[in-house]
């Protein structure tokens, strides 16, 4: 407690819109459809269609929705203060927040005994393993001959020609004519199927009525057709009432349609799709077909190929065939050895002559005489024009060496005392020691005078 007191509002709080779609899924999914007994009040016909209403007895009331979609039979004659018996799921309208009982099917409240009764039967056949799955047949594919047992002036009947016709008309239709209605109907409808298990002329059997209240049904709830049903050898469709009506022929019959009408579809496939699902159903087999026989054939032929070369004389053939691919190939690898070894002996032959010292002799004199030739040819032109250059730089120098102006008569005059090399006559004084070095030999004088003009006496 202190826990939920600890949560602050704006955590726990929710619509109430979300209350009231809560509210209505706990009751839709906790409650299965059921029955409830009481007096009709508050009586409303809206122009839609749809009928409210309350239910109630001596204590508590619940608001009822008849949906127009689910109404059948006399619902004008409905009025307040009647006892009836409504079938549905209990619900909310989530805009009021009311608790409602949306009804599926409505009784008068005298059919309550047979209801009873009804709930009863049903127990006891379910006990029994009558509605259990493990025993019911399943239809043909595509039936030879269809028996209805039904009244044969009904509507029932009428929309199961019209639907079987329809779908595949080459299909037979027996009727088993029978009362649907009544004291007797249920008797008449045990003996119907009786006839038809004797003549053994249908592959399955319809057994129809059209809709109608709890009491015209009755027949179909009758433990006498119930196990007529059970025991019949042929498959049975049961198509009683309309969807909403379920009888104990229902739970008995190997397959319930909801109508006459969805039984006629139940038992025969359409012809147009049939066929063409056979078409290609045959063409499928043609062509497995094909190819099996092509796979036969191959076979066949194979082993008469291995019997064939299983023959002795096919064996000889193939070991000559073998010895004579054996001997020309021996034959070539032979050929391609001695060719290859023959290569082989001459390149060793050649290398062999290259490597001889005869040969090898005869190369180096050549190479030496190649050379003497080479360096004596070299060596002569090399002198040649090293004296070429020799005598060029000789005359060179001669153009340029002081001896060669000595030649011409020029002397090389200097101070005796310093050695300097006189140029100016001014720098030397009279009385001075000279030295004058001629193209051969040297003078020794003294200067008298010096004279600085153009005259150059000494």
């Amino acid at each position: 407690m202190d826990d939920l007191l600890s949560i602050s509002p704006a955590q726990s709080a929710i619509s109430v819109s979300e209350l009231n779609r809560q509210v209505k899924t706990l009751l839709e999914q906790g409650l299965a459809r059921l029955w409830v007994e009481g007096e009709i009040s508050n009586l409303a016909r809206p122009a839609s269609g749809h009928l409210y209403f309350s239910l109630k007895d001596e204590s508590s009331q619940i608001r009822c929705a008849w949906f127009r979609q689910r109404q059948r039979g006399p619902t004008i004659n409905l009025k307040n203060g009647d006892q009836v018996l409504a079938f549905g799921r209990v619900s909310i309208y989530e805009a009021r927040g009311d608790y409602q009982l949306i009804v599926e099917q409505l009784e008068e409240a005298g059919e309550g005994e047979l209801r009873r009764r009804y709930e009863a039967l049903k127990k006891k056949l379910s006990d029994e393993g009558l509605f259990d799955e493990g025993v019911k047949q399943d239809l043909p594919e595509l039936p030879e001959r269809i028996g209805v047992v039904t009244s044969p002036s009904g509507a029932a009947v009428r929309d199961i020609i019209t639907v079987l016709k329809r779908r595949f008309p080459s299909i037979p239709i027996v009727i088993y004519p029978s009362l649907v209605q009544g004291e007797t109907a249920a008797e008449l409808i045990s003996e119907a199927i009786a006839t038809a298990v004797s003549r053994n002329e249908c592959d399955v059997l319809i057994v129809a009525r059209g809709g109608g209240s709890l009491d015209d049904l009755w027949s179909f709830n009758e433990e006498i057709v119930a196990r007529a049903i059970h025991d019949c050898p042929i498959p049975i469709v049961s198509a009683v009432g309309h969807e909403v009506d379920f009888t104990i022929a229902d739970f008995v019959a190997d397959v319930r349609a909801p109508t006459p009408s969805g039984a006629a579809e139940l038992v025969v496939p359409d012809q147009a799709e049939w066929l063409r699902s056979l078409s290609a159903t045959a063409a499928r087999i043609a062509l497995l077909g094909r190819r099996y026989l092509e796979e036969k054939f191959q076979t066949v032929d194979w082993l008469s190929r291995r019997l064939t070369q299983g023959s002795p004389a096919a064996i000889v053939a193939r070991q000559s065939d073998w010895l004579r691919n054996l001997q020309q190939i021996l034959t070539g690898a032979i050929r391609h050895d001695l060719a290859s070894r023959a290569r082989n002996v001459e390149n060793i032959r050649f290398r062999l002559l290259q490597r001889s010292p005869a040969i090898s002799v005869q190369q180096s004199m050549q190479r030496l005489s190649t050379l003497q030739q080479r360096l004596s040819g070299s060596g002569t032109s090399a002198v040649d024009r090293l004296n070429v250059r020799l005598g060029l730089a000789a005359r060179a120098l001669d153009s340029v060496s002081p001896l060669a102006t000595l030649d011409r008569g020029y002397a090389i005059v200097s101070d005796e005392e310093t050695g300097a090399i006189l140029t100016d006559a001014a720098k030397i004084k009279p009385g001075s020691g000279i030295r004058a070095q001629l193209a051969r030999g040297t003078l020794q004088a003294t200067v008298n005078k010096a004279d600085t003009g153009s005259s150059h006496d000494s």
